[in-house]
């Protein structure tokens, strides 16, 4: 009997610009979910009468509420995995925060609705009064707490590692749907095939081999694989982070940063310069309160975020990625005198010859 499984949402594949390179595509395709690095993740339980899910009551016609409030034992395991990913000197940290507008990450405890999560920064795309990460079930049981550090990597920009091309998994599909529609899971076929036997594009994955130690490995009884052979007797992955899932999560959100950051003032560019995936971060102090654009000029894909310094640490204001289109990343926000700004810009590729810059005005 196979176990309980992660069950991300279905969601449309990112739609890019016809014509790409196949250099562009890759990197948009790999990058698209993942954070600027510096970032600071807030994460949010619920905790009101008034938070869960609405569903029906079978044969009644009623309805009644479920709730998506978690002890403070299930609250302390995700408290515990947040600090162990944070714990490699990943450049992204996790701080919790007692108002939900706060959170980029919402989380609930709705028993019995899986356990999941968004992919990345597609948190930013779910409303305030909704969750963006579920536990299905008891994380305090033993070998349970692998779930959350599984989450808390989709959270990161992870995804599934037995979906990727790499793996060289021959399935044995009806065994595997039959087996997803049972206890403990009930996954229709749809869900089932977006989950476990749809292969990812090779851009998406977390690296360039298989990892079957990796935290986003699920665990398969018997009888589910039939090649490579000495997985068809059962995978059973150890529920910790291997040492790729180190690896990848220091690659994307490297621990060095500089000292401080350059200075942005307006209507004054400054050349980038940057490789695919490097990052460069600018502070902000705004002469006078007024609205403001924020832009990247030249022939590159990026991702550009502006943060407001609050109470010491940046909170995400806004954010734009051009996702390969022909023009470039621009925001505008209403910029305050007196406060401070970071400006992180995040290249994907240069696409062409020229100079890449980034201007505030």
């Amino acid at each position: 009997m196979t176990g309980r499984y992660c069950s991300l949402a279905q969601q449309s594949a990112p739609a890019f610009t016809p014509g790409l390179t196949a250099e562009r595509l890759s990197a948009l395709i790999g990058g698209h979910s993942m954070w600027v690095n510096g970032t600071v993740v807030h994460y949010y339980f619920f905790d009101g009468d008034t938070d869960g899910s609405v569903i029906p009551v079978p044969g009644t016609g009623q309805s009644r509420r479920v709730s998506w409030v978690g002890a403070k034992e299930q609250q302390d395991v995700v408290r515990e995995c947040f600090q162990e990913w944070q714990d490699l000197g990943i450049g992204v940290s996790f701080v919790e925060v007692g108002d939900r507008s706060e959170a980029e990450l919402r989380i609930g405890f709705q028993l019995g609705d899986g356990s999941w999560s968004t992919v990345g920064k597609g948190c930013l795309q779910v409303g305030q009064n909704d969750r963006t990460m579920n536990f299905g079930w008891d994380l305090t049981v033993p070998g349970e707490r692998g779930t959350a550090l599984h989450e808390i990597g989709h959270a990161l920009g992870m995804l599934h590692e037995h979906q990727s091309p790499f793996a060289g998994i021959h399935w044995d599909d009806e065994a595997v749907y039959a087996d997803l529609a049972g206890a403990p899971n009930f996954w229709s076929r749809d869900r089932t095939f977006f989950n476990i036997l749809r292969k990812l594009d090779a851009d998406e994955v977390n690296g360039s081999v298989w990892d079957p130690q990796s935290i986003m490995e699920y665990p398969f009884s018997s009888g589910l694989i039939l090649e490579p052979e000495q997985f068809r007797a059962g995978l059973n992955p150890p529920g910790t982070l291997s040492p790729a899932d180190k690896e990848f999560a220091l690659r994307w959100y490297p621990s060095a940063r500089p000292p401080r950051p350059s200075t942005l003032e307006p209507f004054r560019s400054v050349p980038l310069g940057l490789g695919p995936g490097e990052q460069a971060d600018f502070a902000v102090e705004p002469p006078e309160t007024r609205d403001y654009t924020v832009g990247v000029f030249g022939a590159g894909d990026s991702v550009v975020v502006v943060f407001e310094e609050r109470d010491g640490e940046p909170r995400y204001l806004a954010g734009r990625d051009d996702g390969g289109a022909p023009h470039n990343a621009t925001i505008k926000a209403r910029l305050v005198k007196g406060r401070r700004y970071f400006v992180r810009v995040r290249l994907y590729s240069a696409w062409d010859s020229g100079e890449t810059a980034v201007m505030c005005w």
